[in-house]
């Protein structure tokens, strides 16, 4: 009698259940603000990421992008009606909205106080923040932020692609709970 060989790709049935079972060990909230990413394949990008991770809640920030844009959608694959999200408004006023709803916010980004991402408590109801694709986050939504956290990088190129960087952030919030 031979075995299955446990390398075979997974079935569309055999990955509904798996993800079924993920979702049963997760119960924190997980939200997001995109302050001013403009690129349309950086919002599709990201929305999917976080549809893929169970993201609850996207805002939008200053002058970001919104997912609808022709060329979001062809990255996003439709993904952005899996996720609630808000059309743009100023950062403050984002940051102001995520800890009405109780979340923790916690910002992605290279400053003198940032803690690396893997040491920053990210359990519990987290929105993350990353900024835009040149100049990254705003000193005013920095100001209103709980807490800056930065990936470590090791090799020769100073950061990330922004919809990297939240995919980074969004993963490692969820092993930390996952591990928990």
């Amino acid at each position: 009698m031979s075995t299955p060989n446990p390398r075979r790709q997974l079935r569309p049935t055999d990955v509904k259940r798996l993800n079924r079972t993920w979702r049963r060990t997760t119960e924190a909230r997980l939200a997001l603000i995109l302050e001013s990413v403009t690129g349309p394949f950086n919002i599709g990008s990201i929305f999917r990421t976080a549809a893929a991770f169970g993201v609850d809640t996207v805002w939008l920030a200053g002058n970001a992008t919104p997912p609808t844009n022709p060329k979001a959608q062809k990255t996003a694959l439709g993904t952005d009606r899996l996720v609630t999200w808000h059309e743009a408004v100023p950062a403050p006023e984002a940051v102001k909205a995520a800890k009405a709803d109780g979340y923790r916010v916690i910002a992605v980004e290279l400053t003198g106080d940032a803690t690396p991402l893997h040491e920053t408590p990210l359990t519990g109801d987290i929105c993350l923040v990353v900024g835009s694709e040149d100049h990254g986050c705003s000193p005013a939504l920095l100001e209103s932020c709980d807490a800056v956290a930065y990936i470590p990088q090791v090799g020769r190129v100073g950061s990330f692609n922004v919809s990297i960087a939240a995919a980074i952030a969004i993963a490692e919030s969820r092993r930390q709970e996952w591990t928990r």
